[in-house]
C-alpha cells in the first residue's frame, strides 16, 4: 500500500494524460505491425489489435507505478492474457494471402493502406510525445511548488523551534533551598508541552507545567499564547488557583476547540509548596502519587473553578511533576506504562532523565516532560 501513495498524490488530470500518452505510443506500435505485414490484416483484427495493445500498455504502466518492485504480480498474468487474445485474433482473422504480383487496383489499395498506417503512426507518436511533455512540465512545476512550500514550512518550523526554547527552557534557574532538574522530549519537531519558572515580586517562585491538546505547530501556537498570558497574569496575582482561573477565562474561545492541562506550584522558603491543578496529572512526592482536588482543563468552560492546597517538603524529600506523555507511553502490544509504572521507577530512585528514557524506550507516543523538585537541607 505504501508504494501506491506517490501515484495517488499525483493529480488526476496528470495521471489521465500520462496513461493516454502510453496508449497512443503503444497503439502506434500496433499500427506498425500492420505495416510489417504489408496491410494484410483484416479490418476487425486491425482495430481490435491496436486498441488491445494500447489498453494492455496502460495496464503494464499502471502496475509498474503502483506495485513498483512487485510489478510482475500483475504484469505476468496480463501478458498471458494479451498473448492469448492476440493468438485468438490471428487465428480467427488470418492475414490475407500474400500477392506476388499486384495489379493497379491492388497497388492503389496497398498504397492507401500504407499511407493510412504511416499517418496514423505519426499521429499516435506525436500525441504520445505531447502527453509525456505535458506530464513532465506539470510534474516539474508541481515539484518546484512543493519544494517552495517545504522551504517555507521548514522556515516556519525553525521559527517555532526557537519559540519552543522559550516555552520549555533547557536550563532552569537555581532556587535557594531546592534542587530542580527537568527534561523535555517532544514527540514531533514542535511539541505541545510547556514549562515555565517565574520569579514573583514577593521573592517566591512559580513553577508551571502544562500540556496542550494536539501536537505540532498548532499546539505550539496555543502554548505560546498561554506563556504570554502567564507573564501578564502573574503581575497582579501570585495565587496559583487565581492564576489558573484567569488563564482559563482568557483561553476560552481562543483555543479553537483545544484545551490545556496545567499544574502550578509556588515554591516558598522553608520547603512549602502551594499547588493548583487544572486537569493535569498529579505530582509524585517521594515516589507516591499525591491526591489532589479534581478540576477541568483550561479553555473548556469559563465557569471552571480551581482550588489550591499546600504541602511541606522536608530535607531530602522530592516532588516530581510530569506530563501525560510519560504514563501514556505505549509499547507495541498497546500496553501503557501507566502511573503504577512511573511510581515504580520513582520508588527505585530514578531521576528525571531515567524516567524520560524509560518512557521513550517503552514507546513514546506524545510529548513528555519531567521535573524534579528536591528539598535541600
Amino acid at each position: 500500500m505504501r508504494a501506491a501513495v506517490p501515484w495517488r498524490s499525483t493529480p488526476l488530470r496528470t495521471r489521465i494524460v500520462f496513461l493516454a500518452a502510453v496508449f497512443c505510443v503503444f497503439a502506434g506500435i500496433g499500427i506498425a505491425n500492420d505495416i510489417t505485414d504489408m496491410g494484410r490484416w483484416s479490418t476487425p483484427r486491425y482495430a481490435i489489435s491496436v486498441v488491445l495493445i494500447g489498453v494492455f500498455a496502460i495496464g503494464y504502466a499502471a502496475s509498474g507505478i503502483i506495485l513498483r518492485n512487485r510489478f510482475w504480480i500483475a504484469m505476468l498474468p496480463m501478458m498471458a492474457v494479451q498473448f492469448t487474445i492476440m493468438g485468438f485474433l490471428a487465428n480467427h482473422y488470418p492475414n490475407a494471402p500474400q500477392q506476388t504480383q499486384l495489379n493497379t487496383a491492388q497497388m492503389d489499395r496497398l498504397h492507401s493502406r500504407m499511407s493510412f498506417d504511416g499517418i496514423a503512426v505519426i499521429i499516435t507518436v506525436c500525441l504520445g510525445y505531447i502527453g509525456f511533455v505535458h506530464v513532465s512540465i506539470s510534474e516539474a512545476r508541481r515539484y518546484a511548488k512543493t519544494q517552495t512550500e517545504k522551504a517555507t514550512l521548514d522556515g516556519e518550523m525553525a521559527a517555532a523551534r526557537e519559540v519552543q526554547r522559550v516555552m520549555v527552557p533547557e536550563v532552569l534557574p537555581s532556587i535557594s533551598g531546592y534542587a530542580i532538574e527537568s527534561v523535555y522530549r517532544p514527540a514531533a519537531e514542535v511539541g505541545g508541552d510547556f514549562l515555565q519558572m517565574i520569579g514573583l515580586k514577593s521573592g517566591r517562585t512559580l513553577l508551571v507545567i502544562g500540556d496542550v491538546s494536539g501536537k505540532g505547530l498548532s499546539a505550539a501556537m496555543i502554548v505560546s499564547m498561554i506563556v504570554g498570558m502567564l507573564g501578564v497574569v502573574t503581575s497582579f496575582t501570585e495565587e496559583p488557583a487565581e492564576i489558573l482561573a484567569e488563564l482559563n477565562r482568557r483561553l476560552c474561545g481562543r483555543a479553537h476547540g483545544g484545551f490545556a492541562t496545567c499544574l502550578i506550584v509556588r515554591l516558598e522558603t522553608g520547603g512549602r509548596l502551594t499547588l493548583a491543578n487544572a486537569g493535569h496529572p498529579p505530582p509524585f512526592v517521594n515516589g507516591a502519587e499525591l491526591s489532589s482536588p479534581g478540576s477541568v482543563p483550561l479553555g473548556m468552560t469559563e465557569s471552571a473553578a480551581y482550588t489550591q492546597f499546600s504541602l511541606d517538603l522536608l530535607a531530602g524529600d522530592r516532588a516530581v511533576l510530569l506530563t501525560d506523555g510519560v504514563p501514556e507511553a505505549r509499547n507495541q502490544t498497546g500496553v501503557l506504562l501507566g502511573f503504577p509504572g512511573v511510581e515504580s521507577l520513582l520508588r527505585q530512585g530514578a531521576n528525571v532523565h531515567a524516567v524520560a528514557q524509560a518512557a521513550q524506550q517503552f514507546g513514546q507516543d506524545d510529548d513528555l516532560t519531567v521535573i524534579s523538585i528536591a528539598r535541600q537541607a
